[in-house]
């Protein structure tokens, strides 16, 4: 793969972070950002220029684009959940979801497209979630952070296409991350997932690939990709057949 310069967001923990251990591997430029110093110290120590920040300030996300260079690639990654059903959510659950989720990722979208826009080249990846096309008992919000991803990336696309800057979302379903054990209080959730539960490895490769092989979006595992196309024709059909599933979060 050629060097590129690439920022990854949510670094830290999960797959940001196996994402920046990864591109570091390679040999690429990497500019990584997160709350946690200690993790973002050890990435230091792999070759990853590091920048600590809460990125839901906005003058923070300014200070840290002031702070980049070039990119051929940013990876939006950061995010955060809380599963339970709307009604039992607090309000400042709600807030962070929908803003560490679809804000955050906008105000940066728009600034680092800005600058692709002005070299005419470029990739945006989002990391979305199969909840964005199918919604769950007990995310219902979690899962209208991700819906609004998947229609911001969608226009998007088309908006930067003439520009030639590639935007490219991930969809994974549940990842065995420590995002599940802040995301749900009930024990056993990990055994209820089985075969379906992704490791932060998996996503993180196949993320890395679509920067030679720019896609539109990537679905997995690829059986939630085709469940997914299912639910855009038949909703009500999958709603029923899936409601044991659907109900072991």
């Amino acid at each position: 793969m050629n060097k590129k310069t690439i920022f990854v967001t949510g670094a830290t923990s999960g797959v940001g972070l196996k994402i920046t251990e990864l591109l570091v591997a390679q040999g690429h430029t990497v500019y990584a950002t997160g709350r946690n110093t200690v993790a973002l110290k050890a990435l230091e120590r792999l070759g990853a220029n590091v920048i600590q920040a809460d990125l839901t300030n906005l003058a923070t996300i300014d200070e840290v684009c002031a702070q980049l260079p070039p990119l051929d690639v940013a990876i939006l990654s950061a995010g955060v959940g809380k599963f339970g059903i709307a009604p039992d959510l607090s309000d400042e659950a709600i807030r962070q979801m929908v803003e560490l989720n679809v804000s955050v990722p906008m105000y940066l979208a728009k600034r680092l497209a800005a600058a692709m826009i002005q070299r005419q080249q470029g990739q945006l990846i989002f990391i979305g979630s199969q909840a964005g096309k199918v919604a769950t008992p007990k995310a219902s919000v979690y899962a209208a952070t991700k819906h609004a991803i998947v229609g911001f990336t969608n226009g998007l696309r088309m908006e930067l296409a003439p520009y030639h800057v590639k935007v490219t979302a991930i969809h994974p379903g549940p990842i065995d991350t420590p995002f599940l054990d802040k995301a749900s209080d009930e024990s056993g959730y990990r055994e209820s997932l089985g075969k379906f539960l992704l490791t932060a490895e998996e996503v993180a490769q196949a993320t890395v690939k679509t920067i030679e092989r720019p896609v539109r979006e990537v679905n997995l595992p690829k059986i939630m990709g085709l469940s997914s196309k299912l639910y855009a024709i038949a909703p009500a059909t999958v709603e029923f057949l899936g409601k044991s599933f659907f109900n072991k979060k």
